[in-house]
């Protein structure tokens, strides 16, 4: 069972990249009304209605300051110390193994998908789609990204073994690709 929630908690730190509070809101919810989440101390305190609300306050914030063209830029650069951060909270808090290896350890994992996922997103996606559509593009891709991390969220904690089938099918295409651009560029030195 402890292989099923590490899946987990990588699905939702790397929604956190996308969207900093929709995986925290989706384990805070689940865990207050279903059994697919129980949270351990100190985490259990995400399932207490006060938190619950400002993640939601949070949520509504940064969907809407994501739609606006330019408010969206400044949103992203906040979000840059926010969205690893819950990367971490969601990796720890979700993996239920805080007890079983060092809660720096699962904080530094999350933070680092996160922060990997957010930095794609901030400094590779969102500059080319504002470059090639003068940012009007900005509105679909920024609820795309809502929508992909709220079904990764759900995902990460229904069925967590399609996260790893996803992650282990993303690898293989990189494998592969690499592989394919390294025999080519090697047959073309010869």
């Amino acid at each position: 069972m402890e292989l099923i929630n590490i899946f987990s908690a990588f699905g939702l730190s790397a929604s956190a990249g996308l969207n900093a509070y929709i995986p925290l809101l989706t384990i805070s919810l689940l865990a207050k009304f279903t059994n697919l989440i129980n949270l351990r101390e100190p985490w259990n305190v995400m399932t207490d209605w006060w938190i619950i609300g400002i993640l939601i306050f949070l949520s509504l914030i940064e969907f809407f300051a994501d739609k606006f063209p330019a408010v969206n830029h400044i949103n992203d650069a906040i979000q840059t110390f926010v969205r690893p951060a819950a990367g971490a909270v969601s990796f720890a808090a979700s993996a239920n193994i805080v007890t079983e290896v060092h809660p720096v350890l699962a904080m530094g994992m999350g933070l680092l998908i996160a922060g990997g996922v957010h930095a794609a997103k901030a400094g590779l996606l969102r500059p080319a789609v504002t470059a090639t559509t003068g940012g009007t593009g900005n509105v679909v891709v920024s609820m795309a990204e809502d929508v992909v991390s709220f079904g990764i969220s759900v995902l990460s904690v229904v069925i967590p073994v399609i996260i790893a089938a996803i992650v282990c099918l993303i690898t293989a295409w990189i494998i592969f690709h690499w592989l394919r651009n390294y025999d080519d560029g090697s047959q073309s030195v010869a």
